[in-house]
């Protein structure tokens, strides 16, 4: 039961101190270096209990499988580079996204996602 709560916490602590939502293997990746021997199956298990547990929330981007970010953040949108995949959280969001609506239309939520270059790769 301890070295669960170890996985657990490594994989929070990876969640917290990420620019972005990881992948179930960055997520391994990461989180194996303070568990070593740490498996992608617990991985997927655990980002699983923390997402139902309010932890964690998971992302989808188009086209893509799921990505896990810390839960509680601002609501906030996301940019995804086309080099190294490695997608950062944007703060806040375009004001009058809501008259993108058509007339009559009620929004009622949103996802935006913005592709690109980092700022590492924009510079190689």
């Amino acid at each position: 039961m301890k070295h669960n709560t170890q996985q657990r916490e490594a994989i929070l602590k990876c969640l917290k101190s990420a620019r972005g939502p990881l992948s179930p293997r960055e997520i391994l990746e990461a989180a194996g270096r303070a568990v070593p021997g740490l498996g992608v199956a617990t991985v997927y298990r655990n980002l699983k209990l923390l997402v139902r547990e309010g932890l964690a929330t998971e992302i989808v981007l188009p086209g893509q499988g799921s990505r896990y970010e810390i839960s509680g953040l601002a609501h906030h949108h996301h940019f995804q580079c086309r080099d190294c995949r490695m997608v950062f959280c944007l703060k806040g969001c375009s004001k009058g996204i809501a008259s993108l609506a058509p007339a009559g239309f009620i929004l009622e939520e949103h996802e935006i996602v913005l592709y690109g270059r980092c700022a590492e790769c924009s510079h190689g």
